[in-house]
């Protein structure tokens, strides 16, 4: 019997935080949840590798994230619950779909 591999699509994701003064702040109260729900992304799979984006003084400035799903419906998805998203951290949110160069 020939078993066929089922392909995920990843993505990456740039994401940069309001510049309001209250913006560390909220990035700060968000950073929890956030962090859970990206370890449980790791354990299902999902997280490839992520990080802050920084300013050229080294101040965190939004996210960076290479993630994969089965659909883009299941992107969506964690999208709408993300943290940093509901917490109004993340102003504008750039995804494209991402393919890692073998080499």
């Amino acid at each position: 019997m020939c078993q066929i591999k089922k392909i995920l699509m990843q993505y990456v994701i740039h994401a940069y935080d309001y510049t309001d003064e209250q913006a560390l702040e909220r990035r700060m109260a968000a950073r929890p949840a956030h962090f859970e729900g990206v370890r449980s992304l790791k354990t299902n799979g999902n997280f490839v590798i992520g990080g802050a984006l920084l300013d050229n003084k080294g101040t965190m400035i939004g996210s960076m994230m290479v993630v994969e799903f089965n659909t883009e419906d299941d992107l969506n998805q964690w999208l709408q619950q993300e943290p940093y998203i509901v917490g109004n951290v993340w102003e504008r949110i750039d995804v494209k779909p991402f393919r890692r160069a073998e080499v």
